[in-house]
């Protein structure tokens, strides 16, 4: 296996003082690059992600050309989905889409379980390939969580008010408890094959779970989030949830056995502190400012690392995913004054 010579970001995820703040963002890879850009003239999603060498370039461009402390592996959330017998297509310009959606207990039933080395090989191999020839920093695979997770098989696609998904929490509760359990061994199977292959951090992505209120967070969502995490934990390797607006839900998530917290732009890394958060963060900047002029950028950007650089266990990153409009040329100066800003400091 390559040797991972850059381990600042695992080091800062286990909380340990590091010389310099590390940095990687989320959608690194993709959307805002001209090479991909170019790529996406070729090739579908579907096709780049099944073609491990295609797969593995896309996910190390980010690394090259912004500098970045991390790789994360470039595919879509929906991929094990099909292993269990969900059949999704990615609509352009609308996301994931399931013609099927989930009603009943009796649908859940149906679906099956993931052998990854046999239902999404590609994955793996995009894993090997990039941790064992063409990576010195670390990669982090990741996987949707269970709310986010059925909030697209519930709902068939994407919605604003997950309305069908909490309807059928509150109405049916034997019949979501059913789904989680069944998520959750997906989940479990499909994350620990990632590390298996190669992966050095994982991160579950919970985006649309700020959606519920704690209360119900509590009952309906806690519970099988720390079965994944505690079945996870013994790799032994950094475990990173996050969402979006999912303030309320901090507390809940320090109660978890990951070891990272990831934070959008609506809650600073200090509010994050004051509330009694102890896990190490990752964050916050809102990506819609990185559209704006330099002398903003460098501001905002500052006053966040002057927070994170006061506590342990910090890397940076964006309170959510690049957007297709901002340029690589921004991320690039971005990831520069991350680095140098933070390590005179």
């Amino acid at each position: 296996m390559a040797k991972v010579k850059n381990t600042t970001i695992l080091d800062a995820y286990r909380g340990k003082k590091t010389d310099y703040t590390p940095a990687w963002f989320m959608r690194q890879a993709g959307r805002s690059q001209p090479e991909y850009r170019a790529l996406k003239e070729k090739y579908s999603l579907f096709e780049i992600t099944h073609q491990p060498e295609l797969c593995a370039y896309v996910t190390r461009l980010p690394v090259e050309n912004y500098g970045v402390d991390a790789a994360i592996l470039y595919k879509d959330i929906m991929t094990p989905l099909p292993a269990i017998g969900v059949d999704v297509e990615i609509k352009s310009g609308i996301g994931p889409v399931i013609d099927q959606p989930i009603r009943t207990l009796q649908d859940i039933e149906k679906l099956g379980e993931i052998d990854p080395e046999s239902d999404v090989p590609y994955v793996l191999d995009t894993i090997r390939l990039l941790t064992e020839e063409q990576l010195d920093v670390p990669l982090i695979g990741f996987s949707g969580a269970p709310f986010t997770l059925a909030s697209y098989m519930i709902e068939g696609g994407p919605s604003k008010n997950y309305t069908k998904t909490k309807a059928l929490m509150y109405r049916e509760p034997k019949t979501w408890f059913a789904l989680m359990d069944k998520l959750a061994k997906m989940i479990i199977r499909y994350v620990e094959a990632q590390i298996k292959a190669g992966a050095s951090a994982i991160q579950i992505f919970d985006s649309w779970v700020g959606a519920l209120n704690a209360e119900d967070y509590r009952y309906f969502m806690k519970p099988v989030m720390t079965d994944i995490f505690s079945a996870l934990k013994k790799h032994d390797i950094p475990l990173i949830t996050f969402g979006v607006g999912a303030r309320h839900l901090l507390l809940e998530w320090n109660d978890l056995p990951v070891d990272v917290i990831g934070l959008d732009w609506r809650t600073s890394v200090e509010e994050a502190r004051s509330l009694g958060v102890t896990k190490a963060l990752q964050g916050n900047l809102d990506p819609a400012i990185l559209l704006s002029d330099w002398e903003t950028i460098e501001k905002r950007t500052k006053a966040i690392l002057d927070q994170g650089i006061n506590t342990e266990g910090y890397v940076f990153n964006l309170g959510h995913g690049v957007t297709p409009d901002i340029k690589p040329e921004t991320l690039k100066r971005l990831t520069e004054l991350i680095h140098s800003y933070s390590m005179k400091h």
